[in-house]
């Protein structure tokens, strides 16, 4: 894995940083606009975080461990894709951050990913994250 390769995007979202941090650990609301995506966690440090569903009629189970969270404000946590190719071995993990800004009308919400394989690995995640971010706006926002 490529420690310099980094993924970074932020969305502005019309809704207080509470509600968007429940649109981020709420299994229900995160299958909205994550592609389809179940997502299971205790939401403690040390606790295993499992992102499962069929992604073109394939199933996968992804995978991490939560480091950090700090309710409505941060939850980082690694991440390792069983569709990568790559063995489930940590130094294959990538790490993912998430941060909750308070802004005048609403939530700055930034996503960090580092840690790729490949160039085209960091592509595919920017173009991923991008759509996830935008579906959380929408579902937040009232257009999903």
């Amino acid at each position: 894995m490529d420690r310099k390769l980094v993924v970074q995007q932020s969305v502005l979202v019309q809704a207080s940083p509470a509600a968007v941090w429940s649109a981020l650990i709420t299994p229900e609301i995160v299958k909205r606009y994550f592609f389809g995506t179940e997502i299971v966690s205790d939401w403690q440090v040390g606790s295993e975080i499992i992102f499962q569903g069929e992604w073109e009629g394939k199933a996968y189970k992804d995978k991490g461990i939560i480091q950090a969270i700090v309710p409505g404000h941060q939850l980082q946590y690694t991440y390792w894709s069983a569709m990568s190719g790559l063995p489930d071995e940590p130094q294959y993990y990538s790490t993912v951050s998430f941060t909750l800004e308070k802004i005048s009308y609403g939530t700055r919400l930034s996503v960090s990913q580092q840690g790729f394989a490949s160039k085209e690995a960091q592509v595919h995640a920017r173009t991923g994250w991008q759509t996830v971010l935008q579906g959380l706006k929408d579902v937040m926002e009232g257009r999903r």
